[in-house]
């Protein structure tokens, strides 16, 4: 064991001392597994933050949550002249679908609908939001409050002008005054702040209930109605938890079908959108994004690969004569091969580590720079140094196989 630990010391000896020797060949042998252990980990720890984020953004809604509308999340076998056919989801809808529905925790009515401005005195706060919802979203969501409180049943039923604000509206808007009880003008028309919720970050497509300002549903169908063809209506079902979901989906298909009289053997004309379909598109497209960080990145470790083998069959040349007295003084044959590995290995390690450093520069000034967390894992850490001593490995295994099969005399005659 102790020959072993000499020959690791012997080895990094005289990788420093190939450093020293000649920096500039050195440092571009090195420069493949550098750029090759940045790429991968760069993109692996870029994904994984974004994964990270989205598990984050979306731990609030419980993946069988079920959107019902005209619209489909994904690809859809149905043709777009007949989706576009498709009639949208009325409030009557909701209020039948509330009653009739069994195996349900929450079930609640949303209206997707068109950005707004938001007043209060000389302040203004444009491109906001609006999330016109029923009063079970709260549940459906789980959305937490820095202070006030959401709209209840009778506020939401009757379209009562009251608001709730998300942290950086109300922020814009109030600074250090505090928002509850004041009134903001919106839709023309004045809404009292009940509620601020808190601070939740950077949402995942750009939105966040930060940006986003919540108001009773039937308030929006008073002002616009129940046939506005510029409004996306949805009921959002929350079912109870270990519910078979395909005979979930078929009592939602069957009791929305004979409310809206389909015929059997005619097509459903709604969509039964489950959320974990949508969640499993975005670990589909993470999943893709690592697939080709690691084939561009791996052009870069096959170059990094063929540099450091090139400098380890420079040190054997150079080294020939030391290793004929080796061989002489009675050095074993896989004592030159380790030392040669060793010297590779520390080597590619060393690239291996610019390489890390330079991800975790970037990773500290983008999250200091944008409204994102970069992270650099333990786990990206351990693979890009393992990746790298394999490169080395592998790299390095020819020319020292070469080396610890030389004859002791005639590598000291020829390095003479």
């Amino acid at each position: 064991m102790l020959v072993y630990l000499r020959l690791l010391k012997e080895s990094f000896a005289f990788a420093m001392n190939a450093l020293r020797s000649n920096i500039l060949r050195t440092l571009l042998s090195l420069l493949g597994v550098t750029i090759g252990i940045f790429s991968i980990i760069a993109v692996l720890a870029a994904v994984d933050s974004l994964d990270r984020k989205i598990t984050k953004d979306l731990s609030s809604l419980d993946k069988n949550t079920i959107y019902l509308m005209k619209f489909s999340f994904g690809p859809s076998e149905v043709p777009k002249w007949k989706r576009e056919q498709f009639p949208n989801i009325k409030y009557d809808e909701y209020t039948y679908m509330k009653g009739a529905m069994t195996n349900t925790e929450e079930l609640g009515y949303q209206i997707f609908t068109k950005r707004e401005t938001i007043k209060y005195d000389s302040k203004t706060v444009s491109d906001v939001n609006m999330v016109p919802v029923s009063y079970e979203f709260i549940d459906i969501q789980g959305l937490e409050f820095e202070k006030g409180r959401f709209y209840n049943e009778s506020e939401a039923n009757s379209g009562a002008k009251v608001i709730v604000l998300g942290s950086e509206i109300a922020k814009s808007l109030f600074d250090a005054v505090d928002p509850i009880g004041k009134n903001v003008r919106v839709y023309g028309q004045r809404f009292s702040v009940i509620g601020v919720l808190k601070k939740q970050g950077a949402g995942l497509f750009g939105d966040s209930d930060d940006t986003s300002a919540f108001i009773p549903v039937n308030f929006l169908r008073q002002l616009y109605g129940d046939n506005n063809e510029s409004l996306v209506n949805v009921i959002v079902l929350k079912p109870n938890k270990g519910v078979d979901m395909d005979a979930y989906r078929a009592e939602i298909s069957q009791k929305l079908r004979a409310y809206r009289g389909v015929k059997a053997g005619e097509i459903d004309n709604f969509f039964i959108n489950v959320f974990s379909g949508f969640t499993d598109l975005i670990d589909g497209i993470i999943l893709n994004m690592k697939f080709g960080g690691w084939m561009i990145s791996g052009f870069s470790l096959l170059v990094g690969g063929f540099g450091i083998a090139n400098i380890m069959f420079v040190s054997v040349k150079e080294r020939t004569n030391l290793i004929g007295i080796q061989k002489s003084l009675g050095a074993k044959n896989r004592f030159i091969l380790f030392q040669f590995l060793f010297e590779a290995v520390i080597l590619s390690v060393i690239g291996g580590m610019i390489g890390l450093f330079l991800v975790w520069i970037i990773a500290v000034v983008l999250t200091n720079v944008l409204d994102f967390e970069f992270v650099l894992g333990m786990g990206n850490i351990l693979l890009g140094t393992l990746l790298a001593g394999l490169i080395g490995l592998i790299s390095g295994i020819l020319p020292a196989i070469t080396a610890s099969k030389l004859d002791p005399v005639e590598a000291i005659r020829t390095g003479m």
